[in-house]
């Protein structure tokens, strides 16, 4: 795991925060909630992918390949 990842979510995270204040201060609850919504999709989807490349790593280690 690079610390690329954890630079990227950590982004992700400060501009999702960033959208739901100015949203919520703009009182539109509803598009702030589907920008925090589509921001945890977004690193739930980074974080599936770097899994699967452990399980692959972890296949080939122990020869279940």
């Amino acid at each position: 795991m690079n610390i690329d990842l954890i630079f990227k979510i950590a982004g992700i995270g400060i501009i999702v925060a960033v959208l739901n204040l100015v949203l919520k201060r703009a009182e539109r609850e509803e598009q702030a909630m589907l920008t925090t919504l589509a921001g945890l999709i977004v690193v739930l989807m980074m974080i599936v992918n770097e899994i699967a490349a452990l399980f692959d790593t972890i296949k080939t280690v122990f020869g279940l390949w």
